[in-house]
């Protein structure tokens, strides 16, 4: 690892993918109903939530993971192709421990699919984004 090999910018723009992969995710068109009725959620609840704190603090959880992965991915002989095996590998790691925090806390497989299967996207996005852009 060489901190001198990040391209800082490649990094924040991964991070942004990952918080817009996240709002593609998580809309209506893909798994917004399955993911609101199996966290018992329903609209009115979502709407009353504090949306500067969820976006804020998601956009900057996004960018400390692309960080982390920069990172990781800090050397001259990273391309387009490790960056992406690299995250989808993170993305492997994240889901598992999202699956044994789902089962303890006694979720639905499908939730555990929905949120693991959003990290895995974002992570594999993030990673081809920082490998591509060197």
């Amino acid at each position: 690892m060489d901190p001198s090999q990040i391209n800082w910018l490649a990094v924040i723009v991964a991070g942004l993918s990952a918080f817009l992969v996240g709002g593609i995710w998580y809309s209506p068109a893909l798994f917004a109903k399955a993911w609101m009725a199996d966290n018992k959620l329903n609209a009115d609840e979502l709407k009353a939530s504090s949306k500067a704190r969820t976006f804020g603090f998601s956009f900057i959880f996004s960018v400390i993971m692309a960080i982390n992965l920069g990172f990781f991915l800090a050397d001259s002989k990273t391309d387009i192709t490790w960056g992406a095996m690299a995250g989808f590998l993170a993305g492997i790691w994240t889901f598992g421990a999202i699956a044994i925090q789902g089962l303890f806390e006694i979720k639905s497989w499908r939730l555990i699919f929905i949120n693991g299967g959003y990290s895995l996207v974002s992570l594999t996005l993030m990673g081809t984004i920082i490998g591509a852009w060197r």
